[in-house]
């Protein structure tokens, strides 16, 4: 069984430090690159590249703002993630319990 592509986009995203900063920042408010940066010890042009990368997975969407791009956080998408690994966590446990259970019926 192979996971979805998104899945698989969204943990490559989420597997770089400075995508969640920029995510816990946008947890609190949306923002422009340029708003992230003064808050974020990391350039400009760096937090775009990181955006795009966000935008791509589906963790951010840009909103424009007068003449700014402004992100925002996709939050049921994270969710809807979460619910996805949550459930691949709760089939290992059903397996790791049936395994337990043979090996200490073999005992």
């Amino acid at each position: 069984m192979s996971a979805p592509t998104g899945v698989v986009a969204m943990c490559g995203a989420l597997g770089d430090e400075t995508r969640w900063q920029i995510l816990t920042a946008l947890s609190e408010g949306d923002a422009s690159a340029s708003a992230l940066a003064r808050r974020l010890p990391i350039s400009r042009q760096a937090i775009a590249k990181h955006l795009a990368v966000l935008a791509e997975a589906g963790l951010v969407e840009s909103i424009r703002v007068g003449r700014e791009v402004h992100y925002q956080v996709m939050g049921a998408e994270l969710s809807r993630t979460a619910r996805r690994l949550e459930a691949i966590g709760v089939e290992w446990d059903r397996r790791l319990a049936a395994i337990k259970w043979i090996a200490e019926g073999l005992e």
